[in-house]
């Protein structure tokens, strides 16, 4: 079920009074199986009702209810909260009703409801798993990561200043000097040294004003490299290390006194046992180098988006797992002997920010699993942890940040071994330090990947990251042969987005294996021409989209956002597994999920069309002036000229491109047919006018313009048509449910800042101007972050429309009458403004309403539920119309 159908029977629901069916019918709103639902009424034998009160009804897994006449809900919720059959039966939701009100828990969430009865259609979202729309739990991001982000930019900026680094060399020592100072700050807060031990070495042995701590911390660097303490003194007593991080001898930056007392500060204020240890690749990549931080985004990935990514690739199935077989001593066995044989693998790994996320719930979880063996098992279980570093892969184009997610995994490792002995009570040494993971330098579009991490009989294999994405006017030479690489063998890859390459790459890897990916991505590769230029090959190895995270904007809590609006898509190969769609907080089950990221039953994927598909009239672009500026005129300047000339009046038309027409703004052009140009010629000021847009074509360094200047009476390229027309915004809003078009009499010219439709049929402006078209345009059509940009050769022309009558064209056209009446209600206000979903008119919104029931109605007789529904509906048409199969 969709929400719009939840939200009418629950409204319905509270408007009866008949208590004692009140579960049953609630259950109904959210779609249970009536035949489900009937044997809960039962009673006996063969009943879903475990419990044996009758006031009382018990589902497993579902819901623990009770009704009830005291007006003590409160203790009687907790009563049931607490109950032994809760433990045991584990009930999605606890109510408690009354006469008149309504308590809730929500025992995965912990979320609690308290409500009149009569108003529970206010709260419908509550009870919306009971629909298969999953209320998603993101986890906040840590403030102790961002404070640390802070102060490590604060102190790079001071070192900076005394040690300017301009040689890829120096850049590189200051990186490496970065990445040992956080290993200290880290290592002296969780344990691998003593408490505090580098900051107050700092604050005991050098001076205040910070001239001597460049040569005292080379040696204590010296020592950590150095196996044999003897003859060392106490102060530069540090444990040895190794492991490559303090191998080379690099040059330390010079300190003065503020750059040292800041160095001392962000030991002593911060507990970095609560680092995330993916912050390190992101501080060292965006706060070592002051230009790149407003980049941070692309580098640094925050918590709450990489679990975005690893919940619905392979975490919240694992979780299931282990809830579902929870009491099962072998199947939690083989559970563990799963994650044993897990691989995942980052392509783009960067500084390691997804792998580090994706071991350290792993590691999460076997805990749990082996807490929950121990509470089963008789004969003392010792657990010992089965899943290393070595199953984790990645590939990563920049030597020192590869260097760093190589430090990253084993902090991360640390730690889960720091967690793993508080529960266990024993783990293993945490130095020295020991090589970890599989993480390789290189290209990852030109590497193959599976040589890094390959494929084997027994394991399951998962790919993931935030590759880079670039659109093709954007990208190096380096990147556009990485594309000529992946896409070898294929027309048309040109013009494709970077990230294309890594999903192409991924469906390839995936074919045929056990295997499945996720990747992070702009929206675009979902839109448009790229749509095209994609999907269908990734479709042609067996892969199909598993989940995904509709567009959101994508944001961190670091020293600069990262502000860019993405998508989270899942490949997988294709199979009967449930598919997902995340969307504002929800998660709803589909049949399926087209490369436009909607639920649909097919995989259809539109191409540019130059003619319309259906019997439409044709779309172009407005007239373009090409004439520097002199036949166009502003308001003021048409007034002083038809006061000067009346006579020039007659070659002048409003002017109006998008801008002009959704802001009411007034724009004037000079239009001069051939046969008019000695008549024209002969009032002063448009003579000059026609002489400067000459002078400006013939000064033209394209040959085009300069051909066109003997014609400079006329637009360079004059599309206009002496007819009434349709106006088209190019650019839209997500925000609008209807787009603004404009219906212009034959006094207007279009500018080529709009496309527009030449034609006097009324019932086409109110077409385009439906519910219908304009969710059509939004997954047809290519975006400017979440708003549309129309495209006649995806959106219009291929905008598939059934045979009209002349009744149905009739009706239609009635209705644009009224829809253009009631614009004129208000003019005062704009159409940016009466198309605003918080400012439309009642009465324009009753009329656009009306118009959808009469234009749908020409589709189907049956309503449309939904957007979802008639996208639905319009594929399907779309296909019976072209004769197009499921891609």
């Amino acid at each position: 079920m969709n929400i719009s159908q939840v939200e009418e029977k629950v409204k319905a629901l509270v408007g009866t009074t008949d208590q004692a069916e009140f579960l049953f019918n609630l259950l109904d709103c959210y779609g249970k199986p009536k035949a489900s639902v009937t044997r809960l009424k039962m009673i006996g034998k063969g009943s879903y009702n475990l419990s044996k009160n009758s006031n009382e009804v018990l589902w497993k897994k579902q819901v623990y209810f009770k009704e009830t006449k005291s007006d003590q809900l409160l203790s009687v919720i907790d009563e049931m909260k607490h109950a032994d059959v809760v433990a045991k039966h584990q009930p999605r939701f606890i109510i408690a009703i009354n006469v008149t009100h309504l308590l809730a828990i929500d025992t995965k969430t912990q979320d609690t409801l308290d409500i009149p009865v009569a108003e529970l259609n206010k709260k419908f979202d509550f009870f919306l798993p009971w629909a298969g729309l999953e209320k998603t739990q993101a986890q906040g991001e840590n403030p102790a990561d961002v404070k640390a982000a802070e102060k490590m930019a604060k102190l790079f900026d001071l070192l900076r200043d005394n040690n300017p680094a301009i040689t890829k060399e120096e850049i590189h020592w200051q990186n490496v000097f970065l990445s040992r100072i956080l290993f200290c700050y880290f290592a002296e807060d969780t344990g691998i040294f003593e408490a505090k031990l580098f900051t107050n070495r700092i604050g005991s042995s050098t001076s205040e004003d910070g001239s001597d701590l460049d040569d005292y911390l080379s040696r204590i660097f010296d020592m950590m490299n150095q196996e044999s303490r003897e003859g060392v003194p106490d102060y530069l007593n540090f444990p040895y290390v190794n492991g490559g991080l303090f191998a080379d001898k690099l040059p330390v930056p010079k300190f003065n006194k503020k750059s040292r007392a800041m160095l001392i500060e962000c030991g002593a204020d911060l507990n970095w046992s609560e680092i995330n240890p993916d912050i390190f690749g992101s501080m060292i990549q965006a706060v070592v180098d002051p230009s790149q931080r407003g980049n941070m985004g692309m580098h640094y990935t925050n918590v709450p988006n990489i679990m975005k990514v690893i919940e619905p690739l392979f975490l919240n199935e694992l979780k299931e797992e282990f809830e579902k077989h929870s009491d099962s001593k072998t199947k939690l066995e083989q559970l563990l002997l799963r994650l044993e044989h897990l691989k995942i693998f980052d392509p783009a790994c960067g500084s390691g920010n997804f792998l580090i996320i994706a071991y350290k719930e792993l590691r999460q979880l076997e805990m749990g699993i082996f807490k929950r063996l121990q509470e089963l098992s008789k004969d003392g279980l010792i657990p010992l942890s089965r899943i290393k570093l070595s199953q984790f892969y990645g590939i990563e184009l920049d030597d020192f940040a590869h260097e760093i997610a190589i430090l990253s995994l084993w902090l991360a490792e640390h730690q889960m071994n720091v967690k793993f002995k508080a529960t266990f009570g024993h783990t293993n040494p945490p130095l020295p330090l020991k090589n970890s993971g599989n993480i390789f330098h290189g290209n990852a579009l030109q590497e193959s990947w599976e040589k890094i991490c390959p494929h084997s009989d027994g394991t399951q294999i998962f790919v993931l990251g935030n590759p880079p994405y670039l659109g093709s006017s954007l990208q190096s030479d380096e990147q556009k042969n990485d594309i000529a690489h992946v896409f070898d063998g294929i027309d048309g890859y040109k013009a494709i987005d970077l990230i294309a390459s890594w999903f192409y790459k991924a469906a390839r890897y995936i074919h045929g294996n056990n295997t499945t990916a996720a990747f992070v991505s702009t929206n675009s590769i979902c839109q448009g021409e790229q749509v095209e230029l994609l999907w269908p090959h990734i479709f042609h190895q067996n892969v199909e989209i598993g989940f995904v995270h509709q567009s959101f904007k994508w944001e961190n809590n670091a020293k600069k956002n990262a502000a860019v609006y993405c998508v989270i898509i899942g490949l997988r190969s294709i199979s009967n597994h449930d598919k997902f769609i995340f969307k504002d907080g929800l998660t709803q089950k589909v049949e399926n999920i087209n490369p436009y990221l909607v639920a649909t039953k097919r995989n259809i994927i539109l191409s540019k069309r130059q003619k319309p598909l259906s019997k439409l009239p044709q779309m172009t672009y407005g007239s373009k002036p090409t004439d520097g500026g002199n036949l166009i005129l502003e308001p003021e300047e048409k007034d002083a000229l038809e006061k000067l000339r009346p006579e020039a009046k007659k070659f002048i038309k409003r002017y109006i491109g998008a801008s002009e027409h959704t802001n009411n703004k007034e724009r004037w052009c000079i239009w001069i047919n051939d046969q008019e140009l000695d008549e024209a010629k002969a009032i002063p000021e448009i003579r000059n006018r026609i002489n400067l847009v000459k002078e400006f074509r013939l000064n033209s360094t394209k040959s085009a313009t300069r051909t066109i200047a003997n014609s400079s009476h006329r637009f360079g390229e004059p599309r206009y048509v002496a007819t009434n027309s349709i106006l088209v915004p190019i650019h839209g809003s997500d925000r609008r449910q209807y787009i603004p078009f404009g219906f212009l009499d034959k006094s207007f010219v279009a500018s080529n800042a709009t496309q527009v439709i030449y034609t006097s049929e009324v019932y086409v402006f109110g077409l385009i101007s439906s519910l219908m078209h304009n969710v059509w345009i939004k997954a047809s059509c290519g975006k400017i972050k979440e708003d549309p940009r129309y495209s006649s050769t995806l959106g219009y022309n291929n905008f598939p429309v059934p045979p009209l009558t002349e009744q149905s064209k009739e009706a239609i056209s009635n209705l644009v009458l009224e829809i253009l009446g009631a614009r004129e209600q208000y003019p005062e206000l704009n159409l940016s403004d009466l198309y605003d979903p918080d400012l439309m008119p009642p009465d324009l919104m009753d009329a656009h309403a009306r118009l959808d029931a009469v234009v749908e109605r020409c589709y189907r007789a049956k309503e449309f539920l939904n957007d979802e529904d008639r996208l639905d509906y319009l594929f399907k048409l779309y296909e019976k119309m072209t004769g197009t199969k499921n891609a």
